[in-house]
């Protein structure tokens, strides 16, 4: 009996150990990101953190926290880089105050189409993994929405038109766009959107159609533009320090995750575009080109954002205009 009992103490000793080891194993990340569950940008992350999940055998766990709900966007960058959080995904060109180059996507007209966009980001991926190294951090993927357009309460066939009106800008370049088109540029955060077309802090924004349906511009606004003013781009990004606790295994699953959900995402953005720009169609706007003396006032003020941004972003800016072709 004794011997029995002795047996039976050390089975569940090795069981607790064996659990605790595997507790011990199991990492899990908090992952802030800005957008909502419906954006496709925040479902293609939750299946790049199924994809890890599966891919590890449950040793990395990433919990995704949308919707600023964690942390703002404009905190993100910073809560990674302190190793607040592991992992983050935030709208690069917010950062393009700190350093010009992350406003690279924003250059209004610089890349119109989707092989440009492609182009645009191969040119300026390694001074974004460079600056992102230097801080301790190390980018892991990075998605475009569709293009901007203008969703306004009136119609708009020139730069006239702008004049005054009070349009929702989100980082840098689009407040820059906004003042060069005699509009009123305010910034308001995805989430604040239409309380601000409701309390009439805003008539008109600058958004791309995924943009717009995710803040239900439909309900305020008569007027698409697909103007294809500019392709912002998503990064997600990760602290050095956290990445380098994980073993080589479970580093791989990430990476070959993350080129994964790239991949996947670049395509899901065509697809999200005609979608949603049939929703807003359905919703009663009227979805349509600009002018064409819109279209060529445009053009000028591309010119004029193109050699501002150049000058701020140096050697890297010149650079990665040559190899776009312009």
């Amino acid at each position: 009996m004794t011997g029995r009992r002795t047996f039976v103490a050390a089975a569940v000793a090795a069981a607790i150990a064996g659990f605790g080891g595997n507790a011990l194993a199991q990492v899990k990340w908090d992952m802030p990101t800005p957008y909502p569950d419906t954006n496709f940008h925040t479902k293609n992350i939750r299946q790049f953190a199924d994809e890890v999940a599966k891919g590890t055998g449950g040793k990395l766990q990433i919990t995704v926290h949308p919707a600023n709900s964690l942390v703002k966007m404009a905190e993100m960058k910073r809560a990674v880089q302190t190793g607040q959080v592991p992992i983050a995904e935030v709208l690069m060109s917010v950062l393009a105050n700190e350093a010009a180059v992350f406003g690279f996507e924003s250059v209004p007209f610089l890349a119109p189409t989707t092989a440009k966009q492609v182009r645009l980001w191969e040119a300026a991926r390694p001074a974004i993994q460079k600056r992102l190294e230097a801080q301790g951090m190390m980018l892991l993927y990075s998605v475009a929405w569709p293009p901007s357009g203008i969703h306004a309460k009136k119609e708009i066939n020139s730069l006239a038109d702008l004049k005054g009106v009070k349009i929702r800008a989100f980082n840098p370049a689009t407040m820059r766009f906004g003042e060069l088109a005699g509009a009123t540029p305010i910034n308001v955060l995805a989430p604040e959107v239409a309380q601000a077309f409701a309390t009439g802090i805003i008539d008109a924004q600058i958004n791309s159609s995924a943009g717009a349906v995710d803040t239900q511009t439909f309900d305020f606004t008569k007027f698409t533009y697909d103007a294809q003013v500019i392709a912002p781009q998503n990064m997600v990004f990760a602290n050095k320090a956290a990445w380098a606790k994980l073993d080589a295994a479970t580093q791989k699953v990430v990476l070959d995750a993350a080129a994964a959900a790239e991949k996947r995402g670049w395509e899901i953005r065509e697809t999200e575009n005609k979608r949603n720009l049939d929703i807003l169609a359905s919703r009663g706007v009227k979805v349509q080109p600009p002018s064409p003396k819109l279209a060529a006032e445009f053009v000028e003020i591309g010119k004029k954002m193109a050699t501002e941004w150049a000058q701020r972003a140096g050697a890297e800016g010149e650079a990665i205009l040559k190899a776009v072709g312009n």
